[in-house]
């Protein structure tokens, strides 16, 4: 594996999960192999598990770790070639790339999607030029389309808490005061889709997802029959995709919350979601503290498929 951008990049996910197990019995076992190697970390967007989590996968295996914020710790990116550079950006990203990749042996990048270009956006363009110019193996710490790292983590989680071999697991859109990406739940999409199990989305109409993540998954446009049986519930929201309305809040619609009244039509569900969370709009105070919400566990895993990551990244180049 030379970079790690999607579900696509892991290879047998089977393979993949006995890594993930081998890794959280002995995650100090491992501390040799990223003896003198440093990990970059940069960040064009805010983080807490992502940065915590990642930082401490590459100290477990041995590894130099630097962060860098770049809308505090740097100078102002330009991104557009053929920009003539007059305003408030000092250095373009063409000539900042190489150079950090000239310091470090594995990169990660975070960058959202700006909500400014569809095609832009879905481009994966500043994650692509990282992969294209910085010589250095690069993984996703989320990007414009999808965030495998919590999208590996999720899949750890289910596998830990299932009660049956083919769990029925729904994705639930749910009310947000803010228009957010689709990088969570295209990502998680993309990795159910993966799987065998029962994989339904459920989300008001106007919601639908780019059709390449959505993929097999059963679409129902009815939350509560959705909910109907469901092992695992994973409350996201994101903002419309579909023309003209890309980047858009349709709705705040309350009644998608999760609340308990929907839980209890499922198979006694575990609640999950990527945190940060919106109380009392996306899910309510009860469900979220109660004995089924695995959201806490589902966090910690992140170090692990973080450090399952970086464990193929430094055996495959170095």
């Amino acid at each position: 594996m030379r970079n790690f951008t999607s579900v696509y990049d892991i290879g047998d996910l089977k393979v993949a999960l006995q890594k993930a197990f081998e890794i959280k019995k002995n995650r100090f076992g491992f501390s040799d192999l990223g003896k003198n190697k440093t990990l970059l970390l940069i960040f064009f967007n805010s983080s807490l598990r992502t940065r915590l989590s990642t930082q401490k996968a590459g100290m477990n295996l041995g590894m130099n770790t630097m962060v860098l914020d770049v809308n505090q710790g740097a100078w102002k990116l330009e991104t557009e070639r053929g920009a003539i550079m007059d305003g408030d950006k000092t250095e373009h990203l063409l000539e900042a790339i190489p150079v950090m990749g000239s310091y470090c042996d594995i990169i990660g990048v975070r960058s959202f999607a700006r909500f400014e270009n569809k095609e832009e956006d879905y481009s994966e363009k500043v994650l692509n030029e990282f992969i294209q110019y910085s010589g250095r193996p690069v993984f996703s710490m989320e990007a414009a389309t999808r965030h495998p790292l919590q999208s590996y983590a999720d899949l750890i989680t289910i596998e830990e808490y299932k009660k049956t071999e083919r769990p029925k697991v729904v994705l639930s859109w749910a009310p947000h005061p803010k228009a957010l990406p689709q990088a969570v739940p295209n990502s998680f999409a993309e990795w159910m889709n993966t799987t065998d199990y029962e994989f339904v989305i459920t989300h008001p109409a106007g919601y639908e997802l780019d059709a390449q993540f959505a993929g097999k998954a059963k679409v129902e446009y009815d939350q509560k029959k959705a909910f109907e049986g469901a092992d695992f519930i994973y409350a996201k929201n994101w903002a419309a995709f579909a023309d003209p309305n890309y980047g858009k809040v349709l709705n705040k619609d309350r009644s998608w919350t999760v609340d308990s009244e929907k839980m209890a039509l499922t198979n006694n569900a575990y609640f999950m979601h990527c945190l940060p969370v919106r109380r009392n709009m996306i899910v309510t105070d009860e469900v979220i503290e109660s004995p089924q919400s695995i959201v806490i566990p589902e966090a910690a895993n992140r170090e692990i498929s973080a450090q399952a990551v970086l464990m193929r990244l430094l055996e495959d180049n170095f």
